[in-house]
């Protein structure tokens, strides 16, 4: 459910007490295996997209590693200020993506070097902040291609994944992990990956985006207030 696990996970570390980065860098490692399970419970809308993948994972890699640098190596004061507004930023990608795409042209007739540069700045987005990656991902994709929801649904959880393995292999080196978060929520969101990728298959395509833009509006609402 395009990253619905992280806007819950995040605000909870947060209001437990964890700071800003920590519970993000945490939260980071605590999803990643729930990336994977949806990725692979997502295996039938990825009939025909292989090659697709394999030419865009080096760009996503790339940009997730500029956005660990910048989230590890920039003030936490930044972190907190910006968070809330990524998510009313990626929600209004989400509930305004007809008229975006109107905007943008066909996905059809979009060259190559656009999707490129969309999936770049998601992962430079996920390597940053993780919470609601997946809307973000869900939203640039289907501005650039050709695809129907369940199918870039798909794409969006093996991407998902990608960035997943990367913020790990880069914030358990250099992050400041609580493991004690990841060891508690990390089995979790293996089960949960698995149920949102099913839910996400059955559900009509307007009832699964607009469930989204609200579910990440109200939680960027409550980061604003708090």
């Amino acid at each position: 459910m395009a990253g619905g696990g992280s806007l819950i996970t995040f605000p909870l570390l947060v209001a437990l007490g964890l700071p800003g980065v920590a519970a993000n860098v945490s939260n980071a490692l605590s999803v990643a295996p729930g990336y994977a399970a949806s990725a692979f419970a997502g295996r039938p809308d990825l009939v025909g997209q292989g090659r697709r993948i394999v030419t865009i994972i080096p760009t996503i890699v790339v940009g997730t590693l500029g956005g660990s640098s910048l989230l590890l190596f920039t003030p936490r004061s930044v972190f907190d200020f910006v968070v809330p507004f990524l998510l009313l930023a990626a929600a209004a990608m989400m509930a305004f993506q007809k008229q975006l795409r109107s905007l943008a042209g066909k996905p059809k007739d979009n060259p190559a070097v656009f999707v490129q540069v969309a999936v770049f700045l998601c992962g430079l987005y996920g390597g940053y902040f993780n919470a609601a990656m997946g809307l973000l991902l869900i939203a640039a994709l289907s501005l650039v291609l050709d695809e129907t929801l369940r199918r870039i649904s798909a794409l969006k959880n093996v991407f998902s994944a990608v960035v997943g393995a990367t913020t790990v292999l880069t914030y358990s080196i250099f992050g400041p992990v609580n493991w004690a978060v990841v060891a508690v929520l990390a089995p979790a969101t293996i089960a949960g990956g698995i149920v949102g990728a099913r839910i996400a298959q059955r559900l009509p395509a307007e009832a699964l985006r607009w469930t989204i833009v609200v579910f990440a509006t109200v939680v960027a609402v409550i980061l604003l207030l708090t």
